[in-house]
């Protein structure tokens, strides 16, 4: 008995002590816990007199403001009576909700008509910024609505921030005085000028290219363009045949010859090498006479004298601008996109060299080339690869149905027309007729707002939409800018 009693003490005592631990350890958190909280009070005690004696110490204007001789001159207590309303009616009273802008890096454009501040545009900024994915600019407006001197005024403006500017066809003459005047170089083509620009010339190398590599992107380039003109002067794409015609004249004259020019290949593909190994069947004259008789309009028909030699000019690319004047040549669709194909191939080489720096490439009267397949197809490769070479193209025209009277519905033609609108994220729309309205909100997917705003836009006014931001902007113009950029000067009589 007195073994199993103290066999229960031994089992008893370690669980009483394990009790008394807990509780001393119990009270002794309490015990911090309490002291924490009389610190915390002393510290919130010892803030609130601060700020007590800070308020004390302090001088503060009656409310109904200074008396005597200070009267009046400081502002007494707004009192307004409380007023409940929808939050679409009070979104009205409040101006400062409009939107933002873009910054102010960049190119001044005027101002933004819903907010009163600057608008400030630069597409090589706002594409740093990821603000837009592409550079390339669509602008639409009809006829004196100030569409070109917005043009005129975003890529002089862009000059002094190292910008260049190529303008590969001037149809109607309106960028040689602003070329001249910013130090650029215009060179007018015409039928009786000495100007002859030679559209085989291997152009401006881009550095970091070898040997082989130049001479395969030479070849390359020269075989596309007098396929182009070919296929624009015929108004149909080339067979296989026929493309194996050019090709083998082409290679021909330029083994035979330092300077290749339109003629030379003319000849050879008019009166092909009769060598076994190139006309195996005899048939190659027959393959390509058409095609001869397509190009020789270019070196013995209307458009004689103007590409049929070596070029009398250099192409500088050091200049801050260059634009090719065709105002003098005759009226006519088919001519004026002949040229600008070869005008545009001369300029390509330094267009497409990605050390070029970043330049604006301006295709004014874009109607003229949308209506030829291989003009649309040089177009649709330069906007694609426009971020690549630093280039930001801008696509002047009237209205946006334009695209529509590019090929048949659903056809090819149609589908590179609107891929230039696709590639373009900036889209600026001045003032548009009632009847366009429709179109261009469904093109642009435009707001009713929107769309009623267009036909009610004044002269240089216009609706900016980059991306899926909008903005009314006042294009402002320095009077120098409005007397070189001024194209109404000649119908209104005024001196230029």
């Amino acid at each position: 008995m007195e073994r199993e009693r103290l066999h229960t003490a031994v089992l008893v005592a370690p669980a009483a002590e394990r009790r008394r631990l807990r509780k001393q350890r119990r009270r002794a958190a309490a015990r911090l816990q309490a002291e924490q909280r009389q610190a915390e009070k002393a510290r919130a005690r010892a803030k609130a007199e601060a700020e007590r004696a800070e308020r004390r110490a302090t001088t503060y204007l009656p409310a109904t403001g200074e008396p005597g001789p200070a009267a009046l001159r400081t502002p007494g207590r707004f009192r307004l009576a409380r007023h409940q309303d929808t939050s679409a009616t009070l979104a009205g009273a409040y101006p400062f909700l409009a939107e933002g802008g873009l910054g102010s890096d960049g190119v001044f454009v005027g101002q933004d008509l819903y907010s009163g501040g600057s608008f400030v545009y630069d597409p090589w900024v706002l594409y740093a910024r990821g603000v837009i994915t592409a550079p390339n600019v669509v602008l639409a407006g009809i006829v004196g609505s100030g569409k070109s001197s917005l043009a005129k005024s975003l890529y002089t403006r862009s000059l002094p921030f190292g910008r260049r500017v190529y303008v590969p066809g001037d149809p109607k003459g309106e960028h040689t005085a602003v070329a001249e005047a910013v130090g650029g170089q215009a060179i007018v083509l015409g039928h009786g000028l000495n100007t002859r620009l030679n559209p085989l010339d291997e152009g401006h190398r881009p550095s970091g290219l070898s040997d082989e590599q130049w001479a395969t992107t030479v070849a390359s380039r020269r075989r596309d363009l007098i396929g182009a003109l070919a296929e624009t002067v015929l108004a149909r794409s080339l067979s296989p045949l026929e493309h194996t015609a050019i090709d083998l004249a082409l290679t021909q004259v330029v083994r035979d010859n330092t300077v290749p020019i339109l003629p030379m290949v003319v000849d050879r593909i008019l009166t092909p090498s009769t060598h076994p190994t190139t006309d195996p069947d005899g048939r190659l004259a027959e393959d390509g006479r058409l095609v001869g008789h397509a190009l020789r309009r270019l070196v013995a028909g209307d458009l004689q004298g103007l590409f049929d030699g070596p070029s009398t000019v250099a192409f500088d690319p050091t200049l801050p601008m260059i634009s090719l004047d065709l105002s003098r040549v005759t009226e006519n669709s088919t001519l004026i996109s002949v040229l600008m194909t070869c005008s545009s191939a001369w300029m390509e080489a330094a267009l497409l060299d990605p050390n070029g720096g970043q330049r604006w490439v301006i295709y004014d009267e874009a109607w003229r080339l949308m209506s030829h397949p291989a003009l649309l197809r040089r177009m649709d490769a330069h906007w694609r690869l426009a971020r690549h070479y630093g280039i930001a193209n801008m696509l002047v025209f009237h209205k946006l149905t334009d695209l529509d009277n590019v090929g048949d519905s659903g056809s090819a033609m149609r589908s590179l027309a609107n891929s230039l609108l696709a590639n373009a994220e900036t889209r600026i729309v001045y003032r548009q007729e009632s009847d366009q309205l429709g179109p261009t909100a469904t093109a642009l997917g435009l707001t009713g707002t929107e769309q009623k705003l267009l036909p009610s836009l004044g002269v240089g006014q216009g609706l900016w939409r980059i991306k899926a931001r909008s903005f009314v902007t006042q294009h402002q113009l320095h009077p120098a800018e409005y007397s070189l950029f001024d194209t109404s000067a000649r119908a209104s009589g005024r001196p230029s």
